[in-house]
């Protein structure tokens, strides 16, 4: 029935039009709350990445209620839309906590992108020079310290406390306790299983956790480390909107 009304909308509605209708079709089907202003519309327009609205809330909800000034950690960055959304409620929030990340934009696909004349590295490498222009732009004034390592090898160096260099040049000793990271870099479950278990060493009690694509019902291998989670009893759901926020005890 919804892939007959949405045949015909595309007939009558312009592609703006349609987008919103396929939006607000999905959130009646699992509600978010949707906390978009302004901001968000114009960022999410401009700044390629895959944005879940309801992480909006979640960032907000965790920025609210942080239990330190230590650092927010964001596993993957992409083309930086995250990272200026949690640089956005930041100072929505009036938080002074900096705002470390790591990504090393590469995958193990080396080959052409489908039929394109552009290859996967090629592709990634303008991802992060995308990232890169991104954030200078829309966070020039809260620059996260983003750290060009794979996640293992990030927290490696956080457990080590090494004095690393980050995108921009800058030195930042890396270690201590961590108030709240966004798990958003490989969904494959041995991955996702390490970036727990390496953010779980280092959180602070009453801080949290956001899975991205952790929503119940979805296919990706992460939400097996959502349940695995729960099953520890030592954090709480904070929300399901529809991805997961946890707060550990």
């Amino acid at each position: 029935m919804l892939k007959s009304f949405f045949r015909t909308a595309r007939r009558i509605v312009t592609p703006l039009m349609f987008k919103r209708i396929i939006r607000k079709a999905k959130s009646t089907l699992h509600p978010v709350i949707d906390i978009s202003d302004d901001y968000t519309e114009l960022l999410s327009g401009i700044n390629a990445g895959w944005l879940e609205r309801g992480n909006l809330y979640s960032f907000d909800y965790a920025m609210r209620n942080l239990p330190s000034e230590a650092p927010i950690i964001e596993i993957g960055s992409f083309c930086g839309l995250s990272t200026n959304l949690l640089a956005y409620y930041k100072q929505a929030n009036s938080v002074k906590n900096k705002v470390v990340n790591c990504d090393k934009w590469q995958w193990n696909d080396t080959g052409q992108v489908g039929h394109s004349t552009f290859t996967y590295p090629e592709y990634l490498s303008f991802a992060k020079d995308a990232y890169i222009r991104n954030v200078q732009m829309f966070s020039r004034d809260d620059l996260p310290y983003t750290i060009e390592l794979f996640s293992d090898e990030f927290f490696q160096q956080w457990r080590e406390n090494r004095e690393v260099s980050d995108v921009f040049g800058r030195t930042l000793r890396l270690g201590g306790p961590i108030s709240f990271c966004f798990i958003d870099g490989n969904h494959a479950y041995d991955y996702a299983k390490r970036d727990f278990v390496n953010t779980d060493e280092f959180l602070e009690s009453g801080g949290f956790i956001l899975f991205d694509d952790s929503a119940d019902g979805t296919k990706w291998e992460v939400s097996r480390v959502r349940d695995e989670v729960i099953a520890t009893r030592r954090y709480d759901v904070v929300a399901k909107n529809p991805n997961y926020l946890f707060r550990k005890k």
